[in-house]
């Protein structure tokens, strides 16, 4: 605020030269100034006409508030209304309330609105001509605002306003500005109003219950004009897809602070949702959460990225997650998964952090719209089951740029000025193995540009499509900035063009090389690991701890502090009788002669997918006839029937036609497994496959053993529709 109250915009030059020249007793008359009044009524005697009013400044607001024609009643009138307002409202009310309505022509109010029309600048710094052709402008507005036709008028007033100030010590600058000002042209038309960022300045200035000047909030127009250009661009690719609404937020990463915010293609058109502000809309956002957890994983040790993790159909309880494109890799890493936006990889990821200590890490840094509620949401938050806004998400990837600290975005100068000490989502050395993972991928209307640019990878990125093609997302950033980009319909309407890799991400990688062209940039920060990850060795294939069996090892980076410490599960190690071939184990080789030999052996339900697929992996013999009870095996469990399961069957369709599939899911080593219904003996099959049941109504116990004597039973129902 300046002194005496009035708002920043405004010149404090400005004010003293409109107080000295318009009302200099403003502070100390009670609305009306009788001195003045006086003064008016001889200066207009002497000339024998109207040349003075002795108007306050209180008056002109009366009259500005009031119009009533101009005549002795009305100034009498205005008189009386002027000491109304005094009693209302302080001093520094009233001048505000001046500045905010004095009249500059046309439909022009206020002192801010003024300026920009004229100047094409806030009136926050003004010269001493603008000053000057400010206070002429409101003696007589409708012949002295700026046209061709008023030219000569406003250069006579304004010369005549900076000789006044001059002579009164208010003019801002010398005897020789003065002569300057009055040798400068008036300006002879109106300029238009900035048109930029219009759903930004309208959501400012309802967050902070204020219109904002440009010079007062973090952005950049330079970054503003190039987001706009390219959503323009574009929205010519977009429209006949059926897709009508973007939103678009910059943020620079070290600082949090916002540098452009576009929240549809066009504010100024009315149909379409153009004015939903869409940065600010909650929208699923499909696999962008994917990068978060994978980060929190790594700092709780529950992963490394080399390691194997099964990429095959699972179900939870009825829920059934598929990859976007109904295809299963069997087994991939980690970094793997994350790259290329796998499902069912983080689905169980997902299970294994759980869902509620996920969702409270991010509350815990401020994204705290969700709802606290256990239970509230649940394994499909891997794949875009919640809501989430661009401006969380925006915050959350610049978290992962700034080594998982996170900040809260700043949309003003004083937000920067004031802002608190970063807070931790994740450590350095998880985003940055997330980071790694996500700079994999080359952008994709281009894959091989790398090949041909020879550039360095300097934008990590991730996209998300929310189900039903309802949301496209890409995220990313480079050294300096990160983007988000959504494309959707703020009427919820799907579109097959709503696929972040093909409509956000080509979007997102243009801005980020808009905003880098000409500037060196680091390899998105993985120049250098950080101090918190050291090397540990893992077996070539599954990425766990190297075990006896695992011949070929490397080493990669781990957390310091806490990593995952179990070995290998993949390669076991067989002895093997030379004799029959067979396994042997400890308790039972007698005297054979024995061969030690490593097999590969994936889990159960892995086997069972590929090998329907004939990508199976050569067995590992059977165990000889004397071993079958030398040991027992790994534990067993009933993957299907589900817990507390009830099957339905279909009237009028035979039951046979409605088989029941039994399976498991073990580590046992045993090659087949027996199954038994309510105690009776129903097959014995290979480990790896289904035994299919033919229903019965009831209340069933089925009962499955290896021949190590390892057992597991499952209770379920069969009823009909």
């Amino acid at each position: 605020m300046l002194s005496k109250g009035v708002p920043d915009p405004v010149d404090p030059a400005y004010v003293t030269a409109l107080l000295r020249l318009e009302d200099k007793r403003f502070y100390y008359h009670p609305g009306v100034d009788p001195i003045a009044l006086v003064r008016a009524v001889g200066k207009n005697l002497r000339s024998g006409r109207v040349v003075s009013g002795g108007s306050t400044i209180t008056m002109q607001l009366v009259r500005v508030l009031e119009p009533r024609p101009r005549r002795f009643g009305s100034k009498v009138i205005e008189a009386l209304r002027a000491l109304q307002l005094e009693l209302r409202f302080s001093k520094d009310e009233i001048l505000a309330h001046y500045l905010t309505f004095v009249p500059f022509g046309r439909n022009i109010e206020g002192v801010e609105a003024a300026a920009r029309s004229y100047f094409g600048h806030g009136a926050s710094a003004l010269t001493g001509a603008e000053i000057a052709t400010l206070l002429a402008v409101p003696q007589n507005p409708n012949r002295r605002y700026p046209t061709a036709a008023n030219a000569s008028r406003l250069t006579v007033a304004r010369d005549r306003v900076a000789q006044r100030l001059f002579a009164a010590g208010a003019f801002k600058g010398s005897a020789d500005d003065l002569a300057k000002v009055m040798t400068l042209p008036v300006p002879v038309r109106l300029k238009k109003f900035p048109r930029e960022a219009p759903h930004a300045a309208f959501w400012m200035a309802e967050k902070y219950k204020r219109a904002l000047d440009d010079d007062v909030t973090t952005f950049d127009r330079g970054v503003q004009s190039t987001v706009e250009r390219l959503v323009r661009a574009a929205r010519r690719k977009t429209i006949d897809q059926g897709v009508r609404n973007v939103a678009v937020v910059v943020v620079e990463h070290n600082t949090g602070a916002v540098r452009a915010a576009v929240g549809g293609f066009d504010y100024w058109q009315e149909s379409e949702g153009n004015r939903i502000i869409g940065f600010d809309i909650p929208r699923s956002p499909g696999s962008t959460l994917k990068p978060l957890i994978y980060a929190m994983a790594i700092d709780r040790g529950l992963i490394l990225p080399e390691r194997l993790v099964p990429d095959v159909p699972i179900n939870y309880a009825g829920y059934s997650p598929r990859n976007y494109d109904g295809q299963f890799l069997g087994m991939v890493t980690y970094e793997h998964a994350l790259a290329q936006s796998l499902n069912i990889p983080f689905v169980t990821l997902l299970e294994k952090l759980g869902v509620e200590r996920f969702l409270g890490t991010l509350a815990s840094v401020g994204i705290s719209r969700l709802s606290a509620k256990p239970g509230t949401y649940g394994l499909s938050t891997a794949v875009g089951g919640i809501e989430m806004t661009a401006l969380e998400l925006v915050s959350l990837y610049a978290a992962l740029a700034e080594d998982g600290d996170y900040r809260p975005l700043s949309w003003r100068g004083e937000d920067l000025n004031q802002r608190a000490s970063a807070v931790g989502l994740a450590s350095a050395g998880s985003t940055f193995l997330t980071r790694r993972a996500l700079v994999i991928r080359d952008r994709p209307d281009f894959p091989r540009r790398r090949d041909f640019t020879k550039a360095p990878p300097s934008i990590f990125w991730k996209t998300g499509t929310s189900f039903g093609h309802k949301d496209a997302w890409a995220i990313g950033s480079d050294d300096r900035y990160t983007v988000a980009v959504w494309f959707g319909n703020a009427d919820y309407k799907p579109s097959f063009a709503l696929v972040g890799a093909e409509i956000a991400a080509p979007l997102l990688f243009d801005v980020l090389e808009g905003l880098g062209r000409g500037r060196q940039r680091e390899k998105a920060g993985l120049a250098m690991a950080p101090e918190d990850l050291k090397p540990v060795v893992v077996c070539n294939y599954s990425g766990h701890i190297a075990g006896p069996a695992c011949k070929h090892r490397h080493k990669v980076l781990a957390k310091r502090d806490v990593m995952p410490t179990d070995a290998c599960p993949y390669h076991v190690d067989f002895e093997i009788d030379r004799a029959s071939g067979l396994a042997v184990l400890p308790m039972c080789r007698a005297a054979r002669g024995t061969d030690h030999k490593a097999f590969m052996v994936w889990p159960v339900h892995v086997q069972r997918y590929l090998g329907d697929r004939q990508r199976g992996l050569p067995k590992p013999p059977s165990f000889h006839p004397d071993c079958r009870q030398a040991e027992a095996a790994a534990g067993l469990k009933i993957a299907s029937p589900r817990p507390g399961q009830v099957v339905l069957l279909l009237p009028g369709l035979p039951a046979a036609k409605q088989e029941v599939p039994f399976e498991v899911e073990t580590d046992t080593l045993a090659s087949e497994l027996n199954w038994f219904v309510d105690g009776t003996f129903v097959g014995r099959l290979p480990a790896g496959d289904r035994y299919w049941w033919t229903p019965v109504t009831g209340e069933h116990e089925v009962r499955v053993t290896d021949d190590f004597g390892a057992l597991a039973a499952r209770r379920f129902k069969v009823r009909t529709y």
